[in-house]
């Protein structure tokens, strides 16, 4: 058993990357920390989103820079957009709050609207 050995994981009983029977942990993801505080926050190295486009029924994964977040004062103005990478299409599709909160911590660029007077 080996105890936070340097190069090691630091957690006591585990092998350097390793999980229970000695294998290496293939569902860990790559993520960098970063401080904010006294504790690290892990952040994803490369966040993905699944996704499906309506018109064409194809599934796919999206990174943060593909979509697009519209908040706005009703769930009738609040959506989100991608271009299908498969049939080019335009989709916009609603999103309520677990979307926006998934959305937004993967880095999804908001955009808020505005009532006008």
């Amino acid at each position: 058993m080996r105890t936070g050995t340097p190069g090691g994981t630091g957690r006591t009983g585990t092998p350097d990357g390793a999980g229970r029977r000695g294998t290496p942990d293939a569902t860990a993801p790559a993520a960098a920390t970063v401080r904010t505080g006294p504790v690290p926050v892990p952040v994803p190295a490369a966040v993905r989103f699944r996704a499906a486009c309506p018109d064409c029924r194809g599934r796919f994964e999206l990174a943060a820079e593909a979509l697009r977040l519209a908040i706005g004062a009703s769930r009738r103005t609040t959506f989100y957009t991608f271009t299908c990478p498969q049939c080019a299409a335009p989709v916009r599709k609603p999103a309520g709050e677990r979307i926006i909160e998934l959305l937004t911590g993967g880095g999804v660029r908001t955009l808020r609207l505005h009532a006008t007077p």
